[in-house]
């Protein structure tokens, strides 16, 4: 990447995408370009980006295609659709992609790769019920692959425009065997001038699982109840039941060897301190759009198969709140299989 900029395509422009694309653009280190459709695409090219965080409003023009081939290969490619939409894409963004392309997944649900170069119980596991025939492993194959977390709450109330929701926002990455790569160090450091908190983690396995957990608990809990983070904390009950299911993930995560870098606790008072964010899957369901619902699904069904627990149901909680999460789903016929 000597004598260039570093080439950077974003897939996708909803509230994480248009974030990330918008800070990085703004920051002019990185030959930045958005593939978009729709109203989104026609939105970007006439008038940008808009983000709005709790310290400032900016706005960027941005470099938007909706064809991938007329940018060619990438050196990073943020892939920031909804994990049930990557399935359906990859033949439109496989022109991004190259041999030197580093890709980065969604992790709503528990990616493909997430055992890549794993030494604890889950070395050498292949997780083909997220991957049905392995598509997406060909696609964007794991040693190609970047682990990343998007703690950023934030919500889209237009195309092309960006809410913050919160002080909170954070990108960790990581190779997810644990290495601290020239590829990794250079994405964060871009990252970080952009003005993201985006800090190499050794342990990206562990953050992965922690927001993979974080969605499966309150996203769910989010579209049954119909309420923001800052309602839901003034019910003793809910907070013991999104506690319960969190208990049940972890046990899971334990036995396949995931180093698990927080407590409950911890995790459960970081999601409240952004009282006024809406859940994602909730903002879907009021958009009418379709939920990840079976991401998540999947997503513990693969992982649970893989315990020697699995034909002793443990994880009831979690199997119950999903249950009804689905048939809250399936009234507003807005759930949608994740591969199609």
């Amino acid at each position: 990447m000597r004598g260039r900029k570093t080439r950077i395509a974003v897939v996708g422009a909803g509230a994480i995408g248009g974030y990330i694309a918008a800070h990085l653009t703004r920051a002019a280190r990185a030959e930045v370009t958005v593939l978009a459709r729709g109203r989104t695409l026609a939105a970007l090219r006439t008038d940008g980006l808009h983000v709005t965080t709790p310290h400032e409003s900016f706005s960027v023009a941005v470099d938007a295609v909706d064809d991938a081939r007329a940018i060619g290969p990438q050196d990073y490619v943020f892939v920031t659709l909804k994990a049930h939409q990557v399935d359906g894409a990859l033949a439109t963004i496989a022109p991004l992609i190259d041999a030197n392309t580093t890709v980065l997944p969604p992790t709503t649900g528990i990616p493909f790769y997430f055992f890549h170069g794993s030494r604890g119980a889950g070395a050498g596991r292949r997780l083909d019920a997220v991957d049905p025939g392995g598509r997406q492993r060909e696609a964007m194959p794991p040693s190609q692959a970047l682990g990343i977390v998007y703690w950023i709450g934030a919500h889209s109330p237009a195309p092309g425009r960006v809410v913050q929701d919160g002080e909170r926002a954070a990108c960790p990455v990581g190779e997810i065997d644990g290495s601290r790569s020239a590829r990794v160090q250079c994405l964060s450091e871009l990252l970080i001038e952009a003005g993201l908190h985006a800090p190499v983690r050794e342990n990206i396995r562990g953050d992965i699982w922690v927001k993979f957990v974080n969605s499966l608990c309150w996203n769910p809990v989010a579209l049954l109840t119909l309420a923001r983070l800052g309602k839901m904390a003034g019910s003793a009950s809910v907070m013991s039941t999104v506690r319960a299911m969190m208990d049940e993930a972890d046990a899971i995560g334990r036995e396949l060897g995931v180093e698990i870098p927080q407590a409950p606790a911890k995790r459960i008072a970081l999601t409240l301190s952004a009282g006024s964010h809406k859940m994602s899957m909730l903002q879907d369901l009021e958009q009418g759009r379709p939920l990840e619902l079976d991401v998540l699904a999947d997503s513990i069904a693969a992982l649970r198969a893989l315990t020697t627990s699995s034909n002793q149901n443990p994880t009831p909680t979690i199997d119950t709140v999903l249950a009804l999460a689905r048939l809250r789903a399936s009234g507003a016929c807005l759930s949608t299989p994740l591969h199609t």
